[in-house]
């Protein structure tokens, strides 16, 4: 018999939490019979998500090369056929995701052997749609991963868990994200698996999908580290919950029919910020920005209304 473990609750702070629900309320409210503009902006994504989930795994391919690659499926000069198949395949492994969100699957042992066949084809047959076993021990940095003959039931004790833990969907799906690393099921693909199914539960559970970025994966690594160490969920809760944040941003400018503008020329406009305090406050995202392609952008609108507030605040202060 398997015993079943339970996540511990994460504890998001109040008012971090109170934001993201007024976000996520406004993104359902704003995309009824907008789905075609939802699909559009996915579509316009996942070269990005692609390259970065790829370039945490030290691909060396570009997000130019990554997205030729998408669309024309030839691989660039000085690049290996291993790489070109990496962006091919999580490509693929995304659309059979995005099928099992619409009609509704929950997630299962055989859908993550699936998907794990599907990333590893043309790479490593041998590897490819199954869990690691006999003499198959994985390390990650100083991350030893359980042995073997656990991985089995480690796995079927972390999707128990998923299922059954009474608490709120975010912090199991944080939760699911650690725990499903810390196992490391597979010779080779965690890192990339574990990220689609990121994607696959909050899609799942009506949140937009997020990016964790080549460029943050530090922050990323000692999220996955802290919870090696005490089971520490704080970190990975708060790059999900930001990267939330930005994603749903994104989705409500568009859906609002914003101007978008570059960040970098709203800070021309405004001359009571400079343009160090914004770009601050959208890695913070206390301020309503996102990034397309790395640049950091903004609805005009939306960045009016966020001024406005930060001035009304301002003057509260001075008054009380």
């Amino acid at each position: 018999m398997y015993t079943i473990c339970t996540f511990s609750p994460i504890n998001l702070h109040l008012t971090t939490r109170k934001h993201l629900d007024v976000l996520l309320q406004e993104f359902h409210q704003l995309r009824t019979g907008k789905d075609s503009l939802l699909a559009l902006l996915e579509e316009a994504e996942l070269p990005e998500a692609i390259y970065n989930s790829n370039a945490i795994e030290n691909s060396t391919l570009t997000l130019d090369e990554t997205e030729k690659i998408l669309l024309h499926q030839e691989i660039p000069p000085y690049h290996t056929q291993r790489e070109f198949f990496e962006a091919i395949n999580l490509a693929r492994v995304t659309e059979y995701l995005n099928e099992k969100v619409r009609t509704k699957e929950s997630l299962n042992k055989q859908m993550i052997l699936l998907i794990h066949q599907t990333l590893l084809s043309h790479i490593d047959e041998n590897i490819a749609g199954r869990f690691r076993h006999g003499e198959e021990y994985v390390r990650v940095g100083r991350h030893i991963a359980p042995s073997p003959a656990h991985v089995s039931s480690l796995m079927a004790n972390a999707l128990r868990a998923y299922d059954a833990t009474p608490s709120d969907i975010l912090q199991c799906i944080v939760a699911f994200h650690l725990e499903f690393e810390r196992i490391h099921p597979f010779c080779d693909g965690n890192g990339r698996v574990g990220r689609a199914l990121m994607q696959f539960q909050l899609k799942s559970h009506r949140y937009p999908p997020i990016i964790i970025r080549d460029k943050e994966k530090r922050q990323y690594y000692a999220s996955l580290q802290a919870y090696d160490d005490d089971r520490s969920t704080k970190n990975m809760e708060h790059i999900v919950v930001v990267l939330l944040k930005e994603s749903l941003h994104k989705r409500i400018a568009y859906l609002r029919s914003d101007e978008i503008l570059l960040l970098s020329e709203m800070a021309r406009e405004d001359s009571l910020h400079s343009a160090q305090s914004l770009a601050n406050a959208a890695k913070k995202q206390s301020m309503p920005a996102f990034r397309e392609r790395g640049k950091w952008k903004i609805g005009r609108q939306m960045f009016h209304e966020w001024r406005n507030r930060k001035v009304k605040m301002a003057r509260q202060s001075v008054v009380y």
